[in-house]
């Protein structure tokens, strides 16, 4: 995999994002944590007492798409999602900065996209009740949202952190001429 360390540009504001990158993980182990919960108890009110209750279902498919969209969001701070590193390595390294920062920006365009829809989404159904649950219909669509919002945050960050390597890079080299 790659690095996953963050470079420090403007420190203060890679504090902000680290502390916010640490807030969207903590709502993803939250979620998954009730996740588990929520099924739990539905698999013992189902089998044991008889007694399946109806608002399992929409509270996991809320709590379901939570997690995945955090998780989402702080695979892109961390630098850990999908990716051919091992191939960006053995690329020329003016091809591999060329990669480097267009990368950060397709996410960060599926994250706009995703951010922007799952809003319209999300607006759309908010007078519709969920059956089972006291809950608007469109509320998976919310995480989705937020989670898309995050994920251009920190692409646009990884691009930001990728052209202040490569303008470094680029110093060096014209520097040992």
């Amino acid at each position: 995999m790659s690095d996953s360390n963050v470079q420090t540009a403007p420190a203060g504001f890679q504090r902000v994002l680290e502390k916010l990158a640490d807030v969207v993980i903590y709502i993803a182990v939250a979620a998954l944590l009730g996740l588990v919960l929520v099924q739990g108890w539905q698999v013992f009110a189902r089998y044991v007492i008889n007694d399946s209750p109806s608002w399992t279902e929409p509270v996991t498919l809320l709590l379901l798409s939570t997690t995945m969209s955090m998780g989402a969001a702080a695979g892109v701070y961390t630098n850990r999602h999908f990716g051919f590193f091992l191939l960006a390595e053995q690329l020329h390294p003016l091809v591999k900065r060329v990669i480097d920062a267009l990368v950060p920006l397709i996410v960060a365009t599926i994250g706009g996209f995703l951010a922007r829809w799952g809003w319209v989404l999300w607006l759309d159904g908010l007078h519709i009740k969920t059956a089972g649950a006291n809950l608007p219909q469109s509320v998976n669509y919310l995480p989705l949202s937020i989670g898309g919002a995050l994920m251009a945050v920190f692409a646009l960050n990884r691009l930001l952190l990728s052209l202040r390597a490569g303008a470094g890079k680029t110093a060096n080299a014209e520097g040992d001429r």
